[in-house]
């Protein structure tokens, strides 16, 4: 006798899945639409793209308002797999935000690149799936499932220019890393079943403390701890996992290496801050001086690297480096118990990066003409005379990354440094501000190029409506943000205030 399907998937399973199968559908549809456009017509897979996030944010809205109607603030699903809560809604919005605004970027300039193709925003809908995937699951096979399609999609999507060598060279070289990487977490993930008999992350929690109350150096579970980070860390290209993230950012299609500056960063610190504060809480004395060491060399190696560059997208991308430093005091200086500050400042902090980088990297993209690359700092010199408005937005965007108010970036960083100064970690908080200086200095090397050169060439820059209203979406976040915080401090707050998550540290009670 057929067993119903509803005795494994409810209607609550059905709607806590809605924003993810539409991105699914939606992908499927612009592929298959793609065979029969004519190439006049190819802006159509944008729009396409665009309304499949649009349907996605409305799908999230409706779980929004069944958690409100029913008075909770957090449901499970699939049998524990996924753990909807506000954090995952917060991040599903920042993942949505930043692919529509990737998207805008995009339309000119692939067909600039002559690479106007459906599968580039297909592909861009299928990471955005995986990530989300990677924010609401509690399950380890489905954290490294949405892990994996988001990273694949994010393989093509950096070599999608396939006339160009850098391109091409720049996706070998993060599929290999991140081929070993994924390999390395899996393998640190099957030490945490085979420890704790479960995927669930609040059983591997649950066991790793009865497993550490009776043999507190247990090398499986250290070993299990180191390999897990690892992979964890890889992925939001912290020192010394840091080496795939200049060239493929510098390889991939502009608009690309700002939708993974943003989302795809975004997208592993929700992964990270699930592992870190369900399953691996109980070892946190052990994590702790690991991520003190590997914060304060990813802020080194950022910072110092920066300052020799000449591409702007390699900058941006050792800056990227940078800020995960500075994220990961956060992750120091908050135990989700007693103090929550940290956490709080790395939320607001991809939340205001989200809108900064988007920005940065959006001035870039619509300095590529036909024939100017556009992505070296010689190419932004003498900016203001022939594009005021873009070389002042650059300012903003440029600020706020250095965390100067009261733009936005200041924001992210007020709250890491507020977490390290209220639990005594004076001396992280001074190295931190010392080097928030010095990434100062390389930002204004930009501003100078934009203000104090001459140009090297006349043509103007020409911006399409997309890059257009790009521009204002991250303008608009980056001053705005800093200008009228409380309305977004609150949100993180209601994010974190959310059942299990709102006592991180349940699992010890």
């Amino acid at each position: 006798m057929a067993t119903p399907v509803s005795q494994f998937f409810t209607s609550s399973d059905y709607l806590l899945s809605l924003p993810i199968v539409l991105l699914a559908l939606f992908a499927v549809g612009i592929l298959l639409i793609d065979l029969v456009l004519p190439a006049e017509w190819k802006r159509l897979n944008a729009v396409a793209a665009l309304m499949g996030l649009g349907f996605s944010a409305a799908g999230v809205c409706r779980i929004q308002l069944a958690f409100r109607s029913q008075a909770i603030t957090f449901r499970s699903g699939f049998f524990g797999g996924v753990l909807m809560d506000r954090f995952a809604i917060y991040f599903f919005y920042l993942f949505l935000v930043g692919a529509a605004v990737a998207i805008l970027m995009s339309v000119r300039y692939l067909e600039i690149e002559r690479e106007s193709h459906g599968e580039f925003y297909a592909l861009i809908l299928f990471a955005v799936a995986g990530m989300m995937c990677m924010a609401c699951g509690f399950d380890i096979v489905l954290l490294f499932i949405g892990l994996e399609l988001m990273a694949l999609s994010t393989y093509v999507l950096v070599g999608f220019l396939r006339r160009d060598k850098r391109s091409n060279e720049a996706a070998l070289k993060y599929l290999l890393l991140g081929a070993f990487s994924s390999g390395i977490f899996a393998y640190g993930l099957s030490l945490l079943y085979g420890l704790s008999g479960s995927t669930n992350l609040a059983d591997i929690g649950v066991a790793l403390q009865a497993r550490i109350a009776t043999n507190p150096r247990d090398p499986v579970i250290i070993l299990a701890l180191i390999t897990t980070a690892t992979g964890l860390l890889f992925k939001i290209a912290a020192v010394p996992f840091h080496q795939w993230a200049p060239d493929a950012y510098e390889g991939a299609p502009t608009s690309v290496t700002a939708f993974m500056s943003v989302a795809v960063k975004a997208a592993a610190w929700a992964m990270l801050l699930r592992i870190f504060l369900f399953a691996l809480y109980p070892l946190r004395p052990m994590y702790v001086p690991l991520l003190i060491f590997v914060s304060v060399a990813t802020m080194t190696g950022g910072n110092l690297a920066a300052i020799t560059q000449t591409n702007l997208k390699r900058l941006l991308a050792y800056s990227s480096i940078a800020h995960v430093g500075y994220m990961l005091l956060g992750l120091v200086a908050s135990d989700g118990k007693e103090n929550q500050t940290g956490i709080q400042g790395i939320l607001v902090y991809l939340l205001v990066y989200t809108f900064m980088n988007l920005g940065a990297f959006a001035v870039i993209t619509s300095l590529r003409r036909r024939n100017i690359i556009g992505d070296d700092i010689d190419d932004i010199n003498g900016l203001f005379f022939k594009a005021p408005t873009e070389a002042l937005l650059m300012m903003a965007f440029l600020l706020s990354l250095a965390g100067i108010p009261p733009f936005a970036g200041f924001l992210g960083k007020y709250f890491i440094f507020l977490s390290l100064v209220q639990t005594g970690h004076y001396t992280l908080a001074t190295i931190a501000v010392l080097y928030a200086v010095i990434g100062l200095y390389y930002y204004m090397r930009v501003a100078n190029a934009m203000f104090m050169k001459q140009a090297v060439d006349a043509e103007p820059v020409q911006v399409g409506p997309g890059m257009r209203l790009a521009l204002t979406i991250a303008g608009l976040g980056t001053i705005g943000i800093g200008i009228f915080p409380n309305l977004f401090i609150q949100a993180v707050y209601w994010s974190l205030n959310s059942g299990p998550l709102g006592s991180i540290a349940w699992l010890v009670k």
